[in-house]
């Protein structure tokens, strides 16, 4: 199993703390950095940031994890991501979901009950574009080549019957978002029915995230209890969701790597670079 790291875009972080934790995640042996979406909140731009922590970098993986495909325009989500990947060198990931808040919907006018119609078209419109298809009417594709040549590497969140057959269909894997390792399993299942219905003959990649605190339990704490605040009686379980020692943290990827995950990421709570150490010496 493969260990990633967040890129900690919704943390109180200046910009050039955050390349440099891009920097130091590299030369620590993190296999991807990930994003975190929100519109209505003050964190960094997903695909901005990992373009960013792209140009300093030139190893490591880069994810969205998640994205918030339908709020978006889809074709400005096609060029984007094809520009992003092409530059990187094929490094993005481009993890999508349809999210939960009706506000990053709202800020964007887009129609919050219609979000998985959106979905779909917006899987269907990337996935043409990339290929080089014109999808606006006019005689030109709307972005560059993505490096792959024909598609960039996608991995779709959720859990409804629609998700497997939007990953079979359309991406490279799944990814569980915040889900324990132990309530994994029958997900993982029904991916596999439909990827195996799909005909695919490739592995699918599982990627799971959770979040970690090491040395300031306060500002751990903090930091996802002001992130999850809408969430009103569920936040405290998120809040000690977290793992805030090394033996957790051991722990967690022992227990996700059980389950079939192939790349585990830890989203910081603390913003400050010396976190990527700490990580790193706990999990490696």
């Amino acid at each position: 199993m493969q260990i990633g790291i967040g890129l900690p875009n919704t943390l109180d972080i200046r910009g050039p703390e955050l390349l440099a934790w891009a920097r130091r995640a590299e030369e620590r042996g993190f296999s991807s950095l990930a994003t975190i979406d929100r519109i209505v909140y003050p964190n960094y731009d997903s695909l901005t940031a990992l373009a960013a922590a792209g140009a300093v970098t030139s190893r490591i993986g880069l994810l969205t994890n998640i994205l918030l495909a339908p709020v978006y325009p889809p074709v400005l989500l096609a060029k984007v991501s094809a520009s992003v990947d092409a530059i990187t060198g094929g490094r993005l990931t481009l993890g999508l979901g349809v999210g939960g808040r009706p506000d990053d919907y709202a800020a964007l006018d887009r129609p919050f009950q219609r979000r998985g119609k959106l979905m779909d078209e917006t899987l269907d419109l990337l996935h043409r574009s990339w290929a080089g298809e014109p999808v606006t009417g006019d005689e030109f594709p709307v972005g560059p080549a993505p490096a792959a040549g024909n598609r960039v590497a996608t991995l779709i969140g959720g859990t409804s019957d629609p998700t497997w057959e939007r990953i079979a269909k359309y991406a490279e894997g799944w990814t569980a978002g915040g889900m324990p390792p132990d309530q994994m399993g029958p997900h993982i299942e029904n991916l596999r029915k439909a990827w195996q219905a799909a005909g695919r003959e490739d592995e699918p990649r599982i990627v799971a995230l959770l979040y970690f605190g090491l040395g300031d339990d306060d500002v751990s704490r903090a930091s996802l209890r002001k992130y999850y605040a809408f969430l009103g009686e569920y936040t405290d379980m998120v809040v000690e969701s977290a793992v805030r020692s090394p033996e957790a943290a051991k722990g967690a990827v022992e227990a996700f790597a059980a389950v079939g995950v192939t790349e585990l990421i830890f989203n910081a709570t603390i913003p400050s670079v010396e976190q990527v150490d700490r990580l790193a010496d706990a999990v490696h």
